[in-house]
């Protein structure tokens, strides 16, 4: 066990803070993390003409060391002889939390392991700020980060996560939207989604409906700039309907039209019932 007192004020080595920066709208920086950064010794920066900006911006002149990571591995031990010679260093992403689909979760464990403190300041996260605006339910949740981008492996994660029952956080290109949204509409069924665009910044968006239905809306209006899905946990429903064959699902209309339903409603009972796509279970009646 290791215990880390983070403000006991006789550490024999520097601090490794994790600053978090604006996804978006810089006046989401916090007065904390200015302070931090204008007195660390050295600003561990994801890219350093990014950083570069939102220093310039507010007027933070502390030396910035490029740590990435394609060159994690040898930046390191020169970051852990500076933390270790007593010098505090801050460590920040273009935007967000390190760590948090962005470099810095090395850094961190290297430190722990040489006892260095490592302190964390709370600040903008893109997924956690969207999950509380978007309706569906922010308890509990689970945060994933980017999706695999091959299609039969994407089919694969989703299959693994069909029987989750808790809010999933993902983020995504606006280029592969429409792709992801089919595979996953395919696996889970229609279930309720939000496609958030854009956040904090001028053109922030909330897309909120069946993910058919955000599917009809990008057909005739693409996305565009930075993207994330929300998407609503297992109701235990999908799994029944991963069992029901073409047959089943003609035999739950038909049963439904025999208790006296009309043929679309019907379908619509059916698809909203098993969260399967309307349109799926209108051909397969129909022999479409």
């Amino acid at each position: 066990m290791q215990l880390q007192k983070s403000f006991k004020g006789d550490e024999e080595t520097g601090k490794l803070y994790l600053v978090p920066t604006p996804i978006g709208n810089l006046q989401d920086m916090t007065y904390r993390s200015v302070e931090i950064l204008k007195s660390v010794d050295f600003i561990c920066a994801e890219d350093t003409r990014n950083t570069g900006l939102l220093l310039k911006h507010f007027e933070i002149v502390t030396k910035q060391i490029s740590f990435h990571e394609h060159n994690a591995y040898e930046k390191i031990p020169d970051l852990l002889d500076l933390l270790s010679a007593g010098k505090n260093l801050a460590q920040v992403s273009d935007a967000g939390l390190p760590s948090i689909s962005d470099p810095g979760h090395d850094l961190v464990q290297a430190a722990i392991e040489q006892g260095i403190p490592v302190v964390a300041l709370p600040g903008a996260s893109a997924g956690i700020t969207a999950l509380i605006a978007s309706g569906l339910s922010p308890q509990p949740h689970i945060f994933y980060g980017f999706l695999p981008r091959k299609k039969r492996q994407q089919e694969e994660f989703f299959k693994q996560k069909l029987a989750y029952p808790e809010t999933q956080i993902f983020y995504e290109s606006p280029y592969r939207l429409v792709d992801t949204l089919t595979n996953m509409r395919s696996i889970y069924g229609d279930r309720q989604a939000v496609l958030v665009r854009e956040l904090t910044k001028i053109y922030e968006e909330y897309q909120r409906g069946s993910i058919s239905e955000i599917l009809g809306h990008l057909a005739h209006t693409p996305a565009k700039g930075e993207c994330l899905l929300i998407v609503s946990g297992s109701s235990g429903q999908e799994i029944q309907a991963a069992e029901l064959d073409d047959s089943a699902i003609t035999a739950l209309v038909e049963e439904a039209i025999a208790q006296g339903a009309k043929p679309n409603k019907a379908i619509k009972e059916v698809a909203k019932a098993y969260q399967l796509n309307r349109q799926e279970v209108y051909k397969l009646y129909h022999d479409l």
